[in-house]
């Protein structure tokens, strides 16, 4: 009797997982009509196809971001500097004393030029009162005209001296105010070249300075590309560092090369509403636009870079994407790159390479 209540308990739970089963199956059928059309959605909108376009066809020259008004700032006398007023970093105003430079030598010529100016002014009075009496005397002829001669001639020599003493005087106290270091333009203090303590000459940098209101960038063409480049009049500039690309407002190419490097210098000014991490020095391109072509491109989208290798999946006739690895060139409008390798026309790319890893 126990034995067929457990035979009859176990066949009655078969039955009842069976009818579970059954109705999970037919729940499942209702809704796999819509799961292949899902995504076969999904799939299609996440391929693009390798096609032939035509694109605007530039020059990308390697460049530096560099400060359009710098300035280097030298020690005009010679001298150890005493005290700095400002550091890398700090805002300047044209005129504002950044240095100064121990003016204790100067400071005896300013004393020394003002003593021989007075000495040449007693000079010139004393030659003065000498020629009028000297002139009295010939009136009463008491003297010869050979003497009212010299007389005039030690005059206008002692007036001469005078001049030359109160010029003397004059670069002295020039002089003197060249143991202030002052900035020469408004701007930064990019670099402190010497520091306390130290012997100034005559040319020698003390201090660096820059505007960063006013940037560009500052590359080499090579000459294969001026004859097209000779009369560029846009450009855009890539800041790798700030990850944008902005529209130079002003182009120049040099009209001189450098024999050396067969290139010629190309500028590009920046726009002032540049993002923060763009100062002189960062690295850039300058690309040049040379006239449209016909590129092999695909969607940048869809490549895979993990350190020196570039891949893509490819979608294959079945349907399943396979990795291959390609080679691509510059980057153009539109979010696409162009294909040098790996790649033929009509071939299909996944856009989503963690969608096709899955």
């Amino acid at each position: 009797m126990h034995r067929t209540t457990i035979v009859v308990a176990t066949a009655a739970a078969i039955a009842l997982t069976g009818a579970l089963a059954a109705g999970l199956l037919a729940a499942q059928d209702k809704r796999t009509p819509h799961a292949p059309a899902r995504q076969a959605a999904a799939e299609a909108a996440l391929v693009a196809p390798v096609e032939l376009r035509t694109v605007e066809d530039y020059y990308a020259a390697d460049a530096v971001v560099e400060a359009v008004r710098q300035a280097t700032v030298s020690a005009q006398i010679a001298g150890t500097i005493t005290q700095f007023y400002v550091d890398a970093g700090d805002r300047v105003k044209r005129g504002q004393v950044l240095a100064r430079i121990d003016a204790r030598e100067t400071d005896a010529q300013v004393a020394a030029g003002r003593a021989g100016v007075a000495q040449a002014e007693a000079a010139a009075v004393q030659a003065r009162l000498n020629y009028e009496r000297t002139r009295s005397l010939v009136a009463q002829n008491f003297v010869s005209q050979a003497s009212l001669d010299k007389a005039d001639a030690d005059y206008k020599a002692a007036l001469a001296a005078l001049e030359a003493a109160r010029a003397g005087s004059a670069q002295a106290v020039t002089a003197r105010s060249f143991a202030e270091v002052r900035a020469p333009i408004d701007g930064v203090v990019s670099q402190r070249l010497m520091e306390v303590g130290e012997l100034a000459t005559p040319g020698k940098p003390v201090l660096a300075l820059h505007d960063p209101s006013a940037l560009r960038a500052v590359g080499s063409l090579p000459q294969f590309v001026l004859p097209q480049t000779a009369k560029v009049q846009k450009a855009s500039v890539k800041l790798p560092a700030a990850n944008r690309i902005v529209a130079a407002t002003r182009v120049t190419v040099l009209p001189a090369a450098d024999a050396r490097l067969l290139s010629t210098l190309i500028r590009a000014d920046l726009p002032t509403d540049l993002p923060a991490g763009v100062v002189p020095g960062t690295a850039a391109k300058i690309r040049v636009p040379l006239g449209s072509a016909q590129k092999l491109v695909m969607p940048a989208d869809a490549l895979i870079r993990r350190g020196e290798l570039t891949a893509a999946y490819v979608v294959g006739a079945d349907g399943a994407p396979q990795l291959r690895q390609v080679r691509v060139g510059p980057a153009y409008e539109g979010g696409v790159v162009e294909v040098l390798a790996g790649l033929a026309e009509g071939e299909r790319v996944q856009l989503n390479p963690l969608v096709a890893k899955q």
